[in-house]
């Protein structure tokens, strides 16, 4: 299992993307949190299994009804914050 900073580019802010993410995500048995970034940008960053990688990319990617997704990028990263029973929303 790996901790994952995901940046998800495109429409994806004012469009219920967090809301849909993370109930999505926590369907999937994932843990972590999203937010918005200021640069119109959203970052996820969780605990992904490698086999479930794909799973979430492509849930990220399909977000929200009224969102539109150009671009996503995706890194392995070290985060000890990711103590959550579920996906957490942050206001920040």
């Amino acid at each position: 299992m790996e901790s994952y900073k995901i940046i998800i580019s495109g429409k994806v802010q004012h469009v219920y993307y967090r809301k849909s993410i993370s109930q999505a995500l926590m369907r999937l048995g994932i843990q972590g949190y999203i937010k918005n970034l200021s640069n119109g940008t959203v970052e996820v960053v969780a605990r992904i299994y490698d086999d479930d990688l794909d799973a979430v990319l492509e849930t990220l990617k399909q977000g929200s009804p009224l969102s539109e997704v150009s671009d996503i990028k995706a890194e392995v990263c070290e985060n000890e914050d990711l103590i959550y029973d579920g996906v957490e929303i942050r206001y920040t």
